[in-house]
């Protein structure tokens, strides 16, 4: 027989770097919501004023009053304890009613730290960033996909940040594959990630509520695996361990953004900078050091 040529219907890999950017700016401009007194204020209207609830009920609304393990499955990186919490959020009040007190309280948080993008500006990101998030393959990615399916708002400033939100967890559901891809598991993955200075690690022993024995047992394993020493500082091959798992979630994400390509990706980087710039001048992430 002869050969027959099929046509080559692969796209040209995408600048990983621009994917990376693109992560970080995304994250950037979504991550303010975990960090303002607007939220806690919001909840506190649904007489919710234990911070674990409240988080889980505003992140885990667009999933719909699912059980706790639900929620422990799409966020991976909590222990059970906390995510149990999440009962009480649905007792307190609806996921429709937590997804739009998140919406107030986000556009609460924008007005307060002056983040005042024009029409015309929040146009030309809505022009990249719709084609994304509607080209987006959510096989695999519920939390993401969740989001995805919640009406936008009316205020056009808030509903830029939910489609940025919709971007962001996409990167998040994708980064958990990697994680799991890589038998690192849901305390280990936090004590590698303080161990390599993502994020100190008070702040995520707090929040995601890993207790000391569970946490110097995921440090035992990582020391086991040569990616942590004895003290808990990471060796070279846990810097580069950690790194690749970056490297591998960027590879995950490059067919993302595939839509718009590195120049896209690149000028919705500098539409959406002004959010993160506003809080970051008004000390919202200052918590976070």
């Amino acid at each position: 027989m002869p050969h027959i040529a099929l046509p080559d219907t692969t796209r040209p890999e995408l600048d990983l770097d621009a994917v990376r950017e693109a992560a970080l700016a995304v994250t950037a401009a979504h991550l303010f919501v975990y960090l303002i007194p607007e939220i806690a204020e919001e909840a506190a209207g649904f007489g919710v004023t234990d911070r674990a609830p409240r988080y889980f009920g505003f992140r885990a609304a667009p999933l719909g009053a699912v059980p706790w393990q639900v929620v422990l499955a799409t966020f991976y990186n909590f222990s059970p304890r906390v995510v149990r919490t999440v009962a009480g959020a649905w007792d307190a009040a609806t996921p429709t009613q937590w997804q739009a007190a998140r919406f107030t309280a986000v556009g609460r948080a924008m007005r307060r730290v002056g983040v005042s993008l024009t029409a015309e500006h929040i146009a030309a990101a809505r022009a990249l960033i719709d084609p994304v998030v509607a080209a987006a393959d959510y096989a695999g990615k519920p939390l993401a996909a969740a989001n995805a399916a919640v009406t936008l708002p009316a205020d056009p400033l808030v509903a830029l940040w939910q489609q940025i939100t919709v971007l962001r967890e996409w990167r998040g559901d994708a980064h958990l594959v990697v994680l799991a891809d890589n038998r690192l598991g849901p305390c280990a993955c936090n004590v590698l990630h303080a161990a390599t200075g993502r994020l100190p690690a008070a702040v995520l022993r707090a929040t995601r509520d890993w207790n000391d024995a569970e946490w110097a047992a995921a440090t035992a394993e990582l020391a086991a695996r040569g990616w942590l020493h004895p003290d808990g500082t990471p060796t070279d091959a846990g810097i580069a361990a950690r790194e690749r798992i970056e490297v591998e979630t960027d590879e995950h994400c490059a067919d993302l953004w595939a839509p718009i390509g590195a120049t896209g990706a690149r000028r919705l980087v500098a539409l959406i900078a002004p959010i993160a710039d506003a809080f970051t001048a008004a000390g919202t992430f200052a918590q976070l050091r």
